[in-house]
């Protein structure tokens, strides 16, 4: 399959910052990379490069067959970006917003309202097309902002942490508009730190830390290389949480990790779960929830980083 993104020896530093340090890449056509990292790792350094926003220090980039240095304006013609925070001028409505960027793309009066009621009615908008942007939701504003990024049909989208600060119904939503968007053919690199959405939507992920590429492969492959599996509990009564995350460390031998009132640890022995349902069961503990669960993505990020994945800032540049 060809590749619609090609990295080689990518490097950019911010002064005594090295944002990137020497990274390699291939998104094939029609497929989504997701790309995973703490924050600072460098992910939105990335993105500005491909998007030829910023110039990298030494490497190759090629974004549709066309290096981002020497070929920047063919470049811009392939992508579409959304980045971390929408871009849309908050004081046109939905459906200026949109004919402006058509008309700035060159299309005619005629095809840029085409164009904007297609999109508006894809991204279910089209009944707040009348009002200012600054009206929107969160998630409508996401949606519109995604909206701005497809007006020139791009071949190749990048997403920078698209869905932080959507609520749940708005991040499923916003989901399957790229699903859809990459079963017609667009190629998605995709930059999140949450976990379940590079789970969901990558087709191959790649971790990113410290300006490297740590590993990369299907999330089932990153998953097999943890190795282990969790045992996990949601205990119903909070007053019983210590006691059953003492049962959990003492029966898998690994310190129990708690959140909330779920307590979990990793744990080699399948026999792991049934000794708990009797420690459970004998000393009448209710509980909402008991399973022995793979290892999940966090679980890989957890064991590559030392850091759990979690929203927020990021990259040298920001600070620089």
């Amino acid at each position: 399959m060809p590749a619609a993104i090609q990295i080689a020896d990518l490097s950019k530093r911010f002064g005594a910052t090295q944002a990137l340090a020497g990274v390699d890449l291939c998104v094939p056509e029609g497929t989504v990379l997701g790309l995973l990292g703490p924050n600072g790792a460098g992910k939105t350094t990335l993105v500005r490069i491909l998007a030829t926003l910023l110039q990298a220090d030494a490497g190759e980039a090629r974004v549709g067959g066309f290096d981002v240095r020497t070929q920047a304006h063919q470049v811009r013609e392939l992508i579409g970006l959304t980045g971390q925070y929408a871009s849309v001028d908050e004081k046109l409505t939905g459906r200026e917003n949109l004919i402006l960027i058509a008309r700035l793309l060159g299309f005619s009066r005629a095809d840029a309202r085409d164009r904007t009621r297609s999109l508006l009615e894809q991204f279910h908008l089209l009944d707040a097309a009348h009002r200012a942007a600054k009206t929107y939701s969160g998630g409508m504003r996401r949606r519109l902002d995604l909206a701005a990024s497809l007006v020139g049909r791009p071949r190749i989208l990048f997403l920078d942490e698209p869905t932080t600060g959507l609520d749940p119904r708005a991040r499923l939503d916003l989901w399957q508009l790229v699903r859809g968007l990459v079963g017609e053919g667009t190629t998605v690199l995709l930059t999140t730190q949450y976990l379940d959405e590079a789970d969901a939507l990558a087709n191959e992920i790649a971790i990113i830390d410290q300006g490297r590429v740590i590993a990369s492969g299907t999330a089932q492959s990153l998953k097999a290389r943890v190795g282990h599996r969790n045992l996990e509990v949601v205990v119903r009564e909070r007053d019983d949480i210590a006691r059953v995350a003492a049962w959990v460390s003492r029966i898998t031998g690994r310190p129990a990790d708690i959140k909330g009132q779920r307590v979990s640890a990793p744990a080699a022995d399948p026999e792991h779960l049934p000794a708990l349902v009797r420690a459970l069961d004998e000393a009448g503990v209710p509980v909402d929830e008991l399973a022995l669960r793979g290892a999940s993505l966090d679980d890989v990020f957890l064991s590559l980083t030392g850091r759990r994945a979690g929203p927020g800032p990021d990259d040298a540049e920001e600070s620089a």
